[in-house]
């Protein structure tokens, strides 16, 4: 027997939980020989079914598996709110991600209007989602998914994985747009965890819960107490700007939670609004014949002030756990905006709940995140990990989500710190996944390590959901790590993608939909345009900071960013081990420049350069249009 949801008592067609067990019992009692053989069966079937094996080493033939992705989802695109499908309405960016990419390769084909057009209708999703109820316009972050078809009225769970990489998407969109909307809304995200949702050693918590009681006094927990407000409520804290706020946020005495049929069904939030930008403030503010910084300035006094009043209120539950996986994501976003945002125009200004944070504040954030994992959730004799920790390590093993999203994570960390400690280290986990959860028969990656006998399958998750899976991004880090590695462990690293992407070509074929990442994946192996950027110098000086920040300011997915001193003894140690290209780019650099960059697409490389401006020109300056369809 099994189910999603079973209701207390016997409700609404459903078998109520009380029911299930009792079936359950009766069963046992009474057909426990059947029971057991059919289970054996079943499990033995599964098991057969989930341990997919390829047929052999490589994709059998081209297939542009980004464009059938694409073009799948462009096909259930709502062309008024955004998004992929209708309610409810989740925020699944591993689609975004790929919508990018596939973007970027039109681009790439001279093929400009249509990347253009994928372009505008990713912006009008997340333009649409940051306007929404979903997205928490006090503290910032974003919550589950809204129920409704609007991006309205949301489930108020605010998870971890959400914002690690909803940050990611954007960024990227920022990267390629250059417009401040979308690394403002970034800035939000990164924040809201700085400031609720990291422990005082750098680890970053989970979750926090939908339901909290409406005040100190109250038994009753009611979902999205903390974050409703009446009419009444907003006047009183706001007085002579409630006016101006409650027409932006859409606030009613009445309660706002009416915009769709679906929005409140129930009618569990009468009278109550959740804070929802039905215009932009540009328009808003032209309406009212008010300058945009002016009015966006008023609009961030009252959410601060709000903000303050909601602090008054009972928080919702944290979820202290720290999860290997869901830091990893975050550790990315971290690193990653710590070199985008060095992009963002000198002139810019924040409004609460985003603040003006120094790019590189968020690289120390990564970083001590990391070390809390290398430090507490990771045994170095072993060389592995554990699932996760609260008050000591878990006695939970690692799964390969664990590995592989902190793999990842290591990978942005190197390229956007230039320390090859987290490079060696990455290195290191990708053996010891190999070990754990490598099929090195069949292909691809177990989600487990077989130890456990209590885990009847071991299954080889393809499926990316609301986290990308572990094979996913497995297949793009070995893809990464043989353009950074050199001689037989780079061929090593390659051999595996092609043999794990093998195992899953017939659902990448029938159900490309269902793999966006893994269908970057694909392409990234099919196509020998992966770029190498090996930047040479002084990694402290301001030179050398520059050029790596030209190299972030533009949008490429099939990059590798590669930060070498030759003065420094374990850089120039490491790449003599692993990529003796790599080493003689550094021994050859001119040692009269601070900083030199030699771009190379698969080692073939371009004339160095030593500004930023002349790297600037190998890249190019083109932006695309973010207005919306």
């Amino acid at each position: 027997m099994g189910g999603t949801y079973f209701p207390p008592e016997d409700n609404y067609g459903r078998p109520g939980f009380k029911m299930v067990l009792r079936k359950v019992k009766e069963a046992w009692e009474s057909k426990r020989g059947m029971l057991e053989k059919s289970g054996t069966l079943v499990i033995e079937q599964l098991s057969e079914a989930l341990s997919a094996a390829a047929c052999s080493w490589r994709l059998s033939d081209a297939h542009d598996f980004v464009n059938l992705c694409s073009e799948q989802l462009s096909n259930r695109y709502d062309p008024k709110f955004g998004g992929f499908l209708t309610a409810p309405k989740f925020p699944r960016p591993v689609e975004i991600c790929t919508m990018l990419y596939e973007s970027k390769k039109l681009s790439d084909q001279d093929r400009k209007v249509e990347g253009n057009k994928i372009v505008q209708r990713i912006s009008h999703s997340l333009q649409s989602m940051a306007r929404g109820g979903i997205h928490d316009h006090l503290g910032g972050g974003f919550h589950r998914y809204s129920v409704d078809e609007c991006w309205h009225v949301p489930h108020f769970e605010k998870m971890l994985y959400d914002q690690g990489q909803l940050a990611n998407i954007y960024l990227d969109s920022f990267t390629i747009t250059k417009d401040v909307f979308y690394s403002s809304v970034a800035r939000d995200i990164l924040e809201y965890l700085r400031r609720d949702m990291i422990g005082e050693e750098g680890q970053i918590f989970s979750a926090e819960d939908a339901d909290s009681v409406e005040t100190e006094n109250s038994f009753i927990k009611k979902e999205g107490a903390f974050y409703v407000w009446t009419s009444k409520e907003v006047d009183e804290v706001l007085g002579d700007h409630a006016d101006l706020f409650k027409t932006h946020y859409y606030v009613k005495v009445s309660g706002n939670c009416d915009i769709s049929s679906k929005s409140d069904p129930h009618h569990e939030f009468k009278g109550q609004n959740v804070l929802f930008e039905s215009k932009d403030v540009l328009s808003c503010a032209s309406k009212l014949g008010v300058a945009v910084d002016e009015y966006a300035h008023i609009l961030g006094i009252c959410r601060k002030k709000l903000f303050e009043a909601r602090c008054h209120r009972p928080r919702p539950h944290l979820d202290d756990k720290v999860i290997v996986s869901w830091n990893g994501l975050a550790i990315s976003s971290f690193a990653r905006a710590s070199k985008i945002l060095e992009a963002e125009p000198k002139e810019t200004k924040f409004h609460f709940p985003v603040v003006g944070s120094e790019a590189n504040d968020y690289l120390e954030v990564a970083e001590k995140a990391a070390l809390f994992i290398k430090d507490k959730v990771y045994d170095a004799k072993t060389k592995r990990l554990h699932h996760c920790f609260r008050n000591g390590p878990s006695k939970t093993p690692g799964f390969l989500d664990d590995y592989a999203f902190l793999i990842s994570a290591l990978l942005d960390l190197y390229e956007c710190s230039g320390k090859i400690n987290w490079l060696v280290w990455a290195v290191e986990l990708q053996g010891k996944q190999d070990e754990l959860f490598l099929d090195t028969e069949g292909g691809g990656y177990f989600n487990t390590s077989g130890e456990d006998p209590s885990i009847l399958i071991r299954m080889k998750e393809d499926y990316d959901g609301a986290e990308p899976s572990g094979n996913s991004i497995s297949a793009i880090n070995l893809i990464r790590l043989s353009s950074l590695i050199g001689g037989r462990l780079s061929e090593h690293y390659k051999s595996n993608a092609e043999h794990l992407l093998a195992v899953f070509e017939k659902r990448l074929k029938e159900q490309s939909m269902a793999l966006p990442l893994m269908c970057c994946a694909a392409d990234m192996l099919a196509v020998p345009s992966w770029q190498q950027v090996v930047l040479v110098g002084d990694k402290s000086s301001m030179e050398f900071k520059e050029m790596v920040g030209v190299v972030y300011a533009t949008y490429c997915p099939t990059r590798s960013v590669i930060q070498i001193d030759p003065k420094n003894a374990q850089d120039m140690e490491f790449w003599e081990m692993n990529n003796q290209n790599i080493l003689q780019m550094a021994k050859s650099s001119p040692t009269d420049k601070v900083a030199v960059a030699h771009v190379c697409q698969n080692f073939v490389c371009n004339a160095p350069v030593a500004d930023p401006k002349s790297l600037r020109s190998l890249f190019g300056r083109s932006t695309v249009s973010a207005s919306t369809v």
